[in-house]
């Protein structure tokens, strides 16, 4: 009876978790159906017919304004940029129904002078909103928007923004402490005499946004920021932006998004998912969901991180047969404090591959030792691994580490198969964490058989080694 009781339950969970994921195929297949991305301008006009010369020396900025003027006036229009390197001393505003066609051969190199990217206009900066240097590629409340072609965007900042890491902490506090007392927006204003790098390409509160295929190089700070934008497609990017803080691609209070067959290779997190820091995230309210990253290849620092600006919660992400291009520190990095609330759910990693990681999974509620005096504990459930691979882990395989107020909960890993690892799993302040057919090291196969050297050695040992004495 033991024995078919057993069974019932070995059956009865194989069943649940064939159901679960076929319930989360679902899930996700209804969500691919609303991303499509940017529908194209029909009207198209070369970016040298409006004054731009592609040698590298004549200011280009002009020509863009012009091209964004003539597709307000004609309701869009599909620029081509020819083969050539275009400066732009100082940013490109995109409008709507715009696309920017960087052909083979084309790049765009941005100025490396600060003063270039004033005045300042409406952002966020790690989570807080402010007034900052504009972004590079900047596009406000935009719909129909696309960057596409096989051309080089170079933001030109290993000289400049790239050393201002040093220099932001005084900023970087100001605009914390701005969030924490909320202060109006309108009074965030940084900008000329301060420090806060701005992004390369930021869209923000757009719809209908597709960047694709595009070469991404030496980037001020974060490469591609979606900021409360919806129905994005990321893919075919390819990365050579090593400068510090050059996280690849950060939808930020964005839904319906998909990134796919992007190669990374920059300077921080390939995928960080995001939110809002603190109380700008909970005034917002505006969570990140439904993400699909699927067919990438990660290179860098983390490949997918969650958090840590994370106030208005997360849920709703896939991560599936993705692989790695060179080293990662860790695959997945879900990371948040008590400074945050907000939640985690439903993330979802299936058939992915890695070689050496530092972490391969790593789940905390205590990120950097923040907040241990709030009590803004964050809810992180619903964590689905299947299919993981891993060569080599230097430290930790699986890390799960919750609060004695928020636990976390409802996490599954299925069918890891780690070749080896200096630690296992490390887990606290956890519910309900299934295993099922994993192997960390070798798998274990037919054991052993008593030899008579393991007779020997039995029989040999003292007495003591048997028997406790009574006190």
């Amino acid at each position: 009876m033991k024995k078919y009781i057993k069974i019932m339950m070995v059956a009865v969970l194989g069943a649940y978790a064939c159901s679960a994921a076929a319930r989360e195929d679902a899930t996700r297949d209804s969500i691919m159906q609303l991303i499509t991305g940017a529908e194209m301008p029909t009207y198209t006009v070369s970016i040298t017919k409006l004054g731009a010369k592609g040698d590298g020396v004549k200011d280009c900025k002009p020509a863009f304004d012009r091209a964004m003027r003539v597709a307000t006036r004609r309701g869009g229009a599909h620029i081509v940029v020819p083969k050539g390197t275009y400066l732009l001393q100082g940013p490109i505003h995109l409008v709507s129904n715009v696309c920017i066609d960087l052909q083979e051969g084309a790049v765009l190199r941005f100025s490396a002078t600060p003063a270039d990217y004033l005045p300042v206009v409406k952002t966020s900066w790690e989570g807080t909103f402010v007034y900052n240097y504009s972004p590079f590629i900047y596009g406000y409340g935009l719909h129909d928007v696309s960057i596409i072609g096989k051309g080089t965007i170079d933001g030109n900042a290993a000289e400049t923004f790239a050393t201002w890491r040093a220099r932001q902490k005084e900023d970087m506090q100001l605009s914390r402490k701005m969030n924490h007392e909320g202060r109006a927006v309108e009074e965030r204003r940084f900008g000329e005499g301060h420090y806060l790098r701005p992004q390369l390409i930021q869209l923000y509160k757009c719809k209908g946004v597709t960047v694709s295929d595009v070469m991404i190089i030496n980037s001020p700070f974060w490469c591609v920021h979606l900021l409360q934008s919806e129905n994005v497609v990321c893919r075919g990017i390819r990365y050579d932006a090593k400068l510090v803080n050059n996280d690849g691609i950060d939808p930020e209070m964005s839904r319906n998004v998909l990134i796919e067959d992007v190669h990374f290779n920059n300077g921080d997190d390939n995928v960080a998912i995001k939110s809002g820091r603190d109380n700008d995230g909970w005034t917002a309210g505006t969570p990140s969901e439904n993400i699909i990253i699927r067919g990438c290849h990660f290179k860098g620092l983390h490949a997918v991180v969650i958090g840590s600006e994370m106030s208005a919660g997360v849920r709703n992400v896939w991560i599936d047969d993705c692989d790695y291009a060179g080293y990662c520190k860790r695959a997945l990095y879900i990371k948040t404090n008590p400074d945050r609330g907000g939640y985690v759910e439903n993330i979802n990693m299936r058939n992915c591959t890695f070689d050496e990681v530092e972490d391969l999974c790593y789940v905390t509620s205590m990120y950097g030792g923040e907040g241990l005096k709030n009590t803004h504990f964050s809810d992180i459930r619903g964590v689905h691994i299947d299919g993981l691979r891993c060569r080599k882990v230097r430290s930790h395989a699986f890390v799960l580490q919750g609060t004695t107020a928020k636990p976390i909960r409802d996490v599954t890993i299925r069918r890891a198969d780690i070749g080896e690892a200096r630690h296992g799993l490390s887990f606290e302040h956890t519910e309900d964490v299934r295993l099922q057919d994993c192997h960390i090291g070798e798998p274990a196969g037919v054991p052993s058989q008593v030899s008579e050297k393991d007779k020997i050695f039995a029989f040999s040992l003292p007495l003591r080694f048997f028997f406790v004495p009574l006190q």
